[in-house]
């Protein structure tokens, strides 16, 4: 088994993140099909305080948002 010594100049704040290669280029495949989607400034602080209400624990689940508009959920999701 081969050894490697990263440089400490490398690695910022424990950022480091190995993969194989099969992995990493799963991961470039995708970003292929979900590309990157840059956000207008209103939809940013929609985004902004929408994780304001999530933290502070101001929402619904699916479910609950399903039933209180009289949607029947299939027992298969």
């Amino acid at each position: 088994m081969e050894t490697i010594t990263i440089p400490k100049n490398l690695i910022k704040n424990d950022d480091l993140v190995i993969l194989t290669r099969k992995t990493y280029e799963n991961l470039l495949k995708t970003k292929k099909i979900i590309p990157l989607v840059n956000l207008t400034s209103s939809e940013k602080e929609s985004v902004k305080r929408a994780r304001k209400e999530i933290s502070k624990g101001e929402y619904i689940t699916l479910r609950e948002l399903e039933y209180e508009m009289g949607i029947a959920r299939s027992k298969k999701c």
